[in-house]
């Protein structure tokens, strides 16, 4: 079943206070086929997207008024627009904030200074990604990646790698197919910690990445597909022909 969103017509938001920046990024999402309107005010933002909904948020987290953070956590706290994604932009360095950001349901982040080239491909991965509701299942009971070539099966607890059966641990199982669910959506360490083994618990971040490095030895040719994204966590890589059944 395809989630693919085209990202002609596409309505984006960008959420600005830098001029130059913020002209950057409107010339070049209109260069890309989409529609792009900027905002300067963080509270102006919020009164806007009360009232219309565009298809992507694009956030910057320094704003003067109301900062992007608090902004993300309003939109994902509304039931009226915690759907539209967002892709935050943050200071070179600013880990926390990405990390705080990504917790609170942002979908991506790019760093300043950043390529427009790179900025339009994590656009429109987003816009493709976030297809209709009825289109990305929430848990998907088997997903068949990379081409065919990994299936994660929820029923059956089992993966197939190239055709043949990986023998994981439950937790290994249990991160390969809360990345896989998304794939190109970027998890924190303590998120995947929250998912595998539920909230109340308590791991270091040092686990998670003892137990990444084991799957991806058990996943051999396809251990790419798990990526590290330094200062934050983990995402499964991000391919546009994927499926679930």
């Amino acid at each position: 079943m395809s989630t693919v969103k085209a990202t002609a017509k596409a309505q984006i938001l960008i959420v600005e206070d830098e001029p130059e920046i913020a002209e950057l990024i409107e010339f070049h999402a209109e260069r890309a086929g989409m529609r792009a309107r900027t905002i300067h005010s963080g509270r102006l933002a919020l009164e806007v997207m009360r009232r219309e909904k565009p298809d992507l948020i694009v956030l910057d987290l320094m704003l003067p008024d109301v900062d992007g953070l608090e902004i993300c956590r309003r939109l994902k706290q509304s039931e009226d627009t915690r759907s539209i994604p967002i892709v935050m932009v943050t200071a070179k360095g600013e880990e926390a904030d990405i990390v705080a950001g990504i917790e609170l349901g942002a979908e991506d982040y790019v760093t300043k200074p950043f390529s427009p080239r790179v900025l339009m491909a994590r656009l429109r991965n987003v816009l493709r990604r976030h297809g209709p509701v009825e289109d990305v299942p929430e848990r998907a009971d088997r997903l068949v990646l990379l081409g065919g070539k990994l299936v994660v099966d929820l029923d059956r607890h089992e993966v197939l790698v190239d055709g043949r059966k990986a023998e994981l641990t439950l937790t290994e199982f249990g991160i390969l197919h809360y990345l896989a669910s998304r794939p190109g959506f970027v998890r924190t360490r303590d998120q995947i910690i929250a998912a595998v083994h539920g909230k109340s618990t308590v791991l270091s971040s040092r686990t998670v990445d003892v137990h990444v490095t084991a799957l991806r030895r058990k996943l051999e040719s396809l251990a790419d597909c798990i990526e590290t994204v330094r200062g934050v966590g983990y995402r499964f890589a991000d391919t546009a022909d994927d499926g679930q059944e």
